[in-house]
């Protein structure tokens, strides 16, 4: 009996790398497929959601309002009745980047969904490699298993011819 009768020999690792699509750089794809539109909605979303922004518009409330209560009157361009205007100008700021800020979400979680994709396809990758390791594990079991059996019934028959 030969020592690879009965046994299914795994694919070669070779055969493996062959097979597999290349891994794509999903951030270059993602950047490739925006529009200038959402180019411009993405860094106002990445700018104004950043402490550095907020900040500058807190510092310069502070100063407006500071300025138009402590300045002389000729120096005042907005004095206290007109802080309304501050207030309607603030608002009217709020409501033209909130939808600014939602399409530079939409886009970022279009990115998000393109690496959730590409982690799952690297995923399907691994396991296939694995369980092609696993499978030559299991090929060279069944030939040491076999290499054992020879050489115990070689030992048997030794043994017997000693005798």
């Amino acid at each position: 009996m030969s020592v690879s009768e009965g046994s299914e020999v795994p694919m070669p690792l070779h055969e493996v790398k062959r097979r597999r699509k290349p891994v794509r750089n999903v951030n270059v794809q993602h950047h490739q497929q925006l529009t200038p539109m959402e180019r411009i909605a993405l860094w106002i979303t990445q700018h104004v959601g950043t402490m550095g922004f907020f900040l500058l518009i807190a510092i310069w409330s502070m100063f407006w309002l500071l300025w138009n209560l402590m300045a002389s009157r000729p120096l005042r361009f907005d004095p206290p009745p007109a802080f309304v205007l501050w207030l309607f100008l603030s608002n009217l700021i709020q409501i033209l980047l909130m939808p600014l800020l939602l399409v530079g979400q939409n886009v970022l979680s279009r990115h998000a969904e393109l690496r959730a994709d590409n982690d799952y396809e690297v995923n399907l990758k691994t396991e296939q490699e694995v369980e092609v390791i696993l499978q030559h594990l299991e090929y060279q079991d069944r030939l040491l298993e076999k290499l054992v059996a020879l050489v115990q019934a070689q030992d048997g028959r030794r043994t017997d011819a000693g005798t």
